[in-house]
């Protein structure tokens, strides 16, 4: 498929998303429900635009869906207000740990015993189906930094995390599959690298750096008086990038590095605002306009010396900047996603994949996840809430490109893509009615 194919599929796709939104709208599905369909319709099972299976494409696809991953990872975390020590992140906590091993464990189990897959095999595709999305799962997550709905912003730090934790456990699969399963000199550097020090450390790297270059660009635009004309989105650029690098370097993890990165600079809003429960971007909007063109609406901003403001403005602009990236990368790879479906379609993952949707994962929520003022219809909607994507795609290519060859490579790669498939499209049928569901419940 060549550049120009590319340029008139991604073109048609986003001309009819925005032509079609208000019809789009109010239809009982998600929007990467659409992009799946799309993507198999340009594929060899329609018309034919496609032609490459996952592992002639596993080298750029990693970077593709880590750049992807890493941008929902940084605005994700902007998104989340609170101090960590506020009830609302405990169930983050659980989800991201207790939550996602049980699920592992569980997948592992049901490929083994019931796929009967190696042990090493179905202990990866476990861990490469752990995570839950942060792109794909936007809809169910935290809307605003004001929304401190406690299932939301449950979901939201469990995407945000478990995208980073999920690696260790990615790794050890690799590497029981590469010594299989014997010796024990690699188990104990594992656990010493992987688990004890790359987690905290690219939690800590990345909120220090998110939390000081963000206090250092709020201080010196209310210094200077630039808010409305400095590059916002540059800094976001840079803090992913630089958060990214400095974790990867020292053996951190760069994922959690760049979730970390976005809530230390909601943080350092947090600390302009002097601890205000009003989210400065809000401040920043309501400023009047007075009906002026743009240039007077920068300059009135640009009058002001107001650090709350300033912040408001900064974070407010790197917030919509985050919001284009993910969608425009989101169309991109589940429409790929769908022309690649045709390669490596498994029926297979419709029990694996019903297993963890239906059983595996709401009944560890269900059982875990408790107190934290959560109600038992909360914890189920969670549990169902567990929404497979990006993340999944960007461990198969990362496994395919460290190692993992053969049958075993043919058989994870069926599986994922299969499972991640099933997600979009079970969950994208089911979200927005159990939402709207749920909020008209609340209301009352």
């Amino acid at each position: 498929m060549s550049f120009l194919h590319w340029m008139a599929v991604l073109g048609s796709i986003l001309l009819i998303l925005t032509l079609a939104s208000a019809y789009l709208r109010w239809l009982p599905v998600t929007t990467s429900t659409l992009y799946l369909a799309f993507g198999l319709a340009i594929g060899p099972l329609g018309l034919g635009l496609w032609h490459m299976n996952f592992i002639e494409v596993a080298d750029w696809l990693e970077h593709l869906t880590e750049i992807a991953v890493l941008f929902s990872l940084f605005s994700g975390g902007m998104k989340l207000r609170l101090g960590f020590a506020d009830p609302a992140w405990r169930s983050a906590y659980l989800l991201a740990g207790p939550v996602m091993l049980a699920c592992i464990a569980g997948v592992a189990l049901v490929a083994h015993y019931g796929l009967g897959l190696s042990v090493g095999l179905s202990m990866l595709i476990g861990a490469v189906l752990a995570p839950t999305d942060p792109v794909l799962a936007s809809l169910v997550q935290v809307n605003h930094a004001g929304d401190f709905d406690r299932m939301r912003y449950g979901l939201s730090g469990e995407a945000g995390f478990n995208d980073g934790v999920a690696f260790p456990f990615v790794f050890f699969a690799l590497l029981w599959i590469q010594h299989d399963g014997t010796g024990g000199q690699w188990l104990s550097g594992w656990a010493t690298q992987r688990l004890l020090w790359a987690i905290p450390a690219g939690l800590l790297i990345g909120f220090l750096l998110g939390r000081g270059v963000g206090r250092l660009a709020i201080y010196l635009r209310t210094r200077h008086r630039d808010a409305a004309i400095s590059p916002n989105d540059f800094l976001a650029m840079a803090l992913i990038a630089l958060s990214y690098w400095l974790a990867e370097t020292v053996g951190a993890l760069g994922f959690l590095a760049a979730f970390a990165a976005g809530i230390g600079l909601r943080h350092a809003e947090v600390d302009s605002s002097d601890n205000s429960s009003v989210p400065a971007e809000e401040v920043a909007s309501a400023l009047p306009k007075d009906g002026g063109s743009l240039d007077q609406v920068k300059e009135q901003v640009s009058d002001t010396s107001e650090p709350k403001v300033v912040a408001g403005l900064l974070i407010g602009e790197i917030l919509s900047f985050g919001d284009i990236v993910e969608r425009v990368l989101e169309v991109l790879l589940v429409t790929l996603l769908g022309a690649l479906l045709a390669f490596h379609w498994d029926w297979r993952a419709v029990p694996l994949g019903l297993a963890l949707f239906c059983i595996i994962r709401p009944l560890s929520v269900v059982a875990i996840v408790r107190g934290n003022a959560l109600c038992e219809r909360q914890r189920w909607l969670m549990g169902w809430f567990g929404i497979r994507g990006i993340g999944s795609l960007y461990y198969l290519a990362y496994v395919l490109n460290h190692g993992l060859e053969g049958e075993a490579a043919q058989e994870a790669i069926g599986l994922t893509l299969s499972v991640v498939a099933l997600s979009i499209a079970v969950h994208g049928l089911t979200t927005q009615p159990l939402l709207d569901r749920y909020e008209r419940n609340k209301a009352a």
